[in-house]
């Protein structure tokens, strides 16, 4: 939904633009994404942009849940885009396709306007200069190969911005792209949308990334470990089957698959301790495996007939009186 577009001459950006709220999403620079605008006041500003020069101000509101965000309730760093294209939707909202041009600075609002408007001061890119050029490279590497690396992890990244990362060499506009990829919360991508120094910009985009293949990693992992627990159990449940069928067609097993059943049900009602009931459960499941006419087969049935058969939940009250205990010792 997030890419990089190819390097075109930048419209001037006028300096006074109409300001459309963004509830949970923060847009970087040179980022293409489609936006869905429902509320009244937004819909005005896209209109008042459209009818201009097609430039908007994207700015963050602090708050998701404000549905009517004034100047307090918007982060003072925004984006300063181009409206690409705009659709109206059947049930009153426009989409909208916009492209983010350069990071801005509110000045001022408007007031006594439909929608929001505000006096903005574009924010040029620093150069990184020659100090830290071996600590930016090896950083910028970092950052692609980690990219890659959250892809074959399963992180869903197409392959276009893969290709645009490892193509790019300023430090600020990989930090951008590497951010608008990352599933960040609105503050922590606002953090990085106003960290004006690029290589400050990219450490703080490293360091995210580092945290995010962490938790890919060990997801990763997770899923093996269930996938594999899924199949041992698959394994067991069709090597199951297949010794009934065996023992079904030799004529044999069908008495005692009858008595574990008995006995499985016994161990159910005797209200045994739970350590108890899943080593019962465990010698049950042992008992199935074996041949009907082993000798074990016999010790194992007696064990568990005993177990099952114990008074497990009936207990006696205790007599305690010490005269009582001393007159029937005496006798």
């Amino acid at each position: 939904m997030t890419e990089e577009p190819k390097d075109e001459d930048q419209p001037k950006i006028p300096e006074v633009l109409p300001v459309l709220p963004l509830r949970d999403i923060v847009i970087f620079p040179f980022m293409i994404v489609p936006l869905y605008v429902s509320r009244d006041r937004s819909i005005k500003a896209v209109d008042q942009a459209l009818a201009e020069n097609r430039m908007i101000l994207l700015a963050a509101q602090k708050k998701q849940d404000e549905d009517d965000p004034g100047p307090d309730d918007i982060y003072p760093v925004g984006t300063a885009a181009l409206i690409m294209r705009m659709l109206k939707l059947p049930d009153g909202r426009i989409r909208v396709l916009v492209q983010g041009l350069s990071r801005a600075r509110i000045g001022s609002f408007d007031e006594g306007l439909p929608h929001l408007q505000a006096h903005i001061e574009t924010v040029t890119e620093p150069d990184g200069g020659e100090q830290g050029s071996l600590e930016v490279e090896a950083l910028m590497r970092n950052v692609k190969a980690a990219l890659e690396k959250s892809q074959n992890l399963g992180k869903p990244i197409s392959p276009e911005v893969i290709v645009i990362a490892n193509n790019m060499e300023e430090p600020g506009r990989l930090a951008d792209l590497t951010a608008s990829n990352l599933d960040l919360k609105v503050e922590g991508a606002q953090a990085i949308l106003e960290a004006l120094d690029p290589v400050d910009r990219l450490r703080r985009v490293h360091e995210l990334m580092t945290k995010e293949l962490e938790v890919l990693t060990m997801q990763q992992e997770i899923s093996s470990q269930a996938k594999g627990e899924m199949d041992r159990s698959q394994r067991e449940f069709f090597l199951r089957q297949q010794l009934k069928a065996i023992q079904s067609e030799l004529g044999e097993g069908n008495e005692l698959a009858e008595e574990i059943a008995q006995l499985r049900d016994k161990a159910q009602k005797a209200k045994m301790p739970k350590p108890v009931l899943e080593e019962v459960e465990r010698q049950l499941k042992k008992l199935e495996r074996m041949h009907p006419d082993a000798a074990e087969t016999a010790t194992l049935r007696n064990w568990l007939d005993w177990m099952v058969t114990l008074p497990w939940g009936k207990t006696t009250k205790d007599n305690l009186d010490l005269k009582e205990a001393q007159r029937i010792l005496d006798e």
